[in-house]
């Protein structure tokens, strides 16, 4: 099965993956729906993140990569409905991003993630 993953400066060396970060877990975003990815890319840049770009790839081979690492890998279904806090992170990004510089340092891979202002940004989107 392909999915689509958002990728930064795709086929160059500092290629990196967009992924959250969720109780000192890393996790990648997997796209069922192109239409999903790049709605969730559009969200980013709102809030002046990098913009990444919605590749598709098999599921296979992120699972692979996401064993390697030790990061987990959360599928966003097409036509995805949130239950939970969490859940809401997978169809709208945290407030706060790694400096493109500093995605291989890891004491900065670490951030609070503040689901009151999550939960402010979703309604203001309804």
């Amino acid at each position: 099965m392909d999915i689509f993953v958002l990728l930064y400066n795709s086929g160059t060396e500092k290629e990196g993956i967009h992924s959250i970060e969720l109780k000192g877990r890393t996790i990648v975003l997997m796209f069922e729906d192109k239409d999903d990815a790049n709605r969730y890319c559009g969200l980013l840049e709102a809030q002046d993140f990098p913009i990444p770009n919605p590749e598709k790839i098999n599921i296979n081979e992120i699972r692979d990569f996401c064993n390697k690492l030790d990061y987990e890998c959360k599928l966003v279904e097409k036509n995805f409905v949130p239950k939970t806090a969490e859940d809401r992170l997978l169809i709208s990004p945290p407030q706060k991003n790694l400096e493109v510089e500093c995605w291989n340092n890891d004491e900065n891979e670490k951030s609070d993630i503040d689901l009151n202002s999550i939960k402010e940004n979703l309604e203001k989107l309804l």
